[in-house]
């Protein structure tokens, strides 16, 4: 049974209301005046209030802010014969779902009351399925979203249910295989296996045997027949990373068994059928990849049937500061550490640095202040590898460099503070080793070690 909170001064209009809506199967409590309606919504929760505008002591106004604050989930009716355009536009700015004007009949009374209720339903949905997320996949998509970022949540929650293909872009480090993982928790393959193949990682001449398998004796070293990734995930999701890395020879083969849904292992004859959900992802731009004739378009269209853009770090900086705040905790945690807060000077430091290694950087130079910082809060000497990349950066009164001039500046910065160690680089700047030796040679960095 819904229960119902109705605050108002007069008499009359707090009686039919109970009448009215007790008689509908509501259970429906009542209150003369603002501060008595608060204390009853500070003992229960109420699914919706309904209240007088003007009303002497605290009014309507008011207990909606105060109601709102202590139960986002309330849903709060003003009723008043005093409505105005004002009036209005504040008590909706403040929480309220809608107005109902008195005199109003029983019948107006019923409705207002069960499209409220319709409402509440979608609201409490929405929490559900976002706690869902949270808990099975992570807070790191969710926290501090920006309009980009929810766009993205909202494309998750339609295409998850589906079995669509979906294609994720976006530079290295923006969590990619997090929304895919995203995903598959949101799809009715949930409970099946989620294979991640990692495309920039995998040897050319064996990518066929890791995707398809092979039998026995099918090539050198070959000592026993191995099972390959679709097979693996077979009734279950198959994620490509980084997939515009493979080959045209492999992405033939690749779209013949998206395209037939059979497989023949490497070496053998028989075929086996495979039901998989395939969600690949890239940093590259694949579609230009196809105009350079290194990308197949028949295998480019196949993917995209559903694409998903995370947009960098650098272009969603509304984020930054409850990201910093959320790994802070998480660090706390993992170090068993007691850093209360970071400081405005160090906050100001991660707002206006670039971030070219986008939600993985941020998360590895939070880590790295709470293992190293000395007191309780993080301050700006804990960032001073940021301070010197951003000293690199053109100020706003002069003209910004190419991104890549950027990009190269400050992976030099890194490589020097790190004495040129490319494994322990790649993972300060949140992206693989692979990647990094591609953009060092990109750039022409070569003395480096190991």
């Amino acid at each position: 049974m819904y229960n119902i909170l109705v605050v108002d001064d007069e008499e009359s209009i707090r009686s039919a209301c109970q009448q009215i809506l007790s008689a509908a199967g509501y259970n429906v409590t009542v209150a003369e005046n603002g501060l008595i309606g608060l204390a009853a919504a500070q003992k229960e929760a109420f699914d919706i209030a309904i209240l007088d505008l003007n009303m002497p002591g605290m009014n309507g106004m008011d207990l909606l802010k105060k109601i709102k604050e202590d139960n986002p989930l309330t849903i709060v009716i003003i009723i008043t014969g005093y409505a105005t355009i004002e009036s209005s536009v504040e008590a909706m700015r403040a929480g309220a779902y809608d107005f109902i004007p008195k005199p109003f009949t029983p019948i107006e009374l019923k409705l207002m009351v069960e499209r409220s209720l319709e409402k509440k339903a979608l609201m409490a949905e929405n929490e559900s399925l976002h706690q869902e997320l949270k808990d099975k996949v992570g807070d790191d998509l969710i926290i501090g979203q920006s309009e980009e970022m929810k766009k993205v949540h909202n494309l998750i929650l339609k295409v998850g249910p589906t079995d669509s293909t979906v294609l994720i872009t976006g530079e290295s480090g923006t969590g990619k295989e997090l929304i895919a993982r995203a995903i598959c928790q949101y799809s009715l393959r949930r409970d099946k296996p989620f294979v991640v193949t990692d495309c920039g990682a995998l040897v050319e001449n064996l990518f066929e045997s890791e995707l398809f398998g092979h039998v026995k004796g099918a090539f050198t070293g070959a000592s026993s027949t191995k099972h390959g990734r679709f097979e693996l995930a077979n009734n279950g999701t198959l994620f490509f990373d980084e997939i515009g890395n493979i080959s045209l020879n492999v992405q033939a083969k690749l779209l013949r068994a998206i395209q037939e849904r059979e497989i023949t292992k490497v070496g053998g004859t028989q075929v086996t059928k495979i039901d998989v959900r395939i969600i690949a992802a890239t940093n590259k731009d694949l579609s230009q990849a196809v105009r350079d004739g290194t990308f197949r378009d028949d295998l480019f269209y196949r993917l995209s049937v559903v694409p998903i853009y995370l947009p960098p770090l650098r272009q969603r900086k509304e984020n930054i500061k409850l990201l910093a705040s959320y790994f802070l905790e998480k660090f706390n945690k993992q170090r068993k550490k007691e850093i209360r807060t970071i400081s405005a000077e160090a906050m100001d430091i991660l707002a206006n640095y670039h971030w070219p290694g986008n939600v993985r950087e941020l998360e590895n130079t939070i880590e790295r202040a709470v293992v190293l910082t000395e007191g309780d809060i993080i301050q700006a000497n804990d960032l001073v590898h940021l301070c010197n990349a951003n000293r690199t950066l053109p100020t706003q009164n002069k003209k910004l460099g190419h991104l890549a001039e950027v990009e190269k500046e400050h992976i030099m910065q890194v490589l020097k503070m790190l004495n040129d160690n490319k494994t322990k680089t790649a993972q300060f700047l949140g992206i693989d080793r692979k990647t990094l030796q591609r953009k060092m040679t990109k750039y022409g960095l070569f003395d480096s070690k190991d």
